[in-house]
């Protein structure tokens, strides 16, 4: 389980470059609360980073089994 104080500055770091997009909406009952939404190019990057962690696993996976030919 992340805790909140490593989770909001993975937040602000996505934000700032530009992968992701916040707005902060009043509450009655609470503080003010940050909405987060992917952005296009957030979608982009993360599309790669499945591919790039996909490549990983499947490496990782024939490593374990004592296979390198896929």
């Amino acid at each position: 389980m992340m805790k909140h104080g490593a989770l909001y500055p993975v937040l602000r770091s996505l934000e700032n470059g530009g992968l992701l997009e916040s707005k902060v909406e009043p509450s009655v009952a609470s503080p003010p609360r940050r909405y987060y939404t992917i952005t296009d190019a957030g979608r982009v990057t993360l599309g790669e980073w499945a591919r790039i962690w996909q490549r990983t696993r499947t490496f990782v996976d024939n490593t374990l089994k004592g296979r390198d030919d896929e």
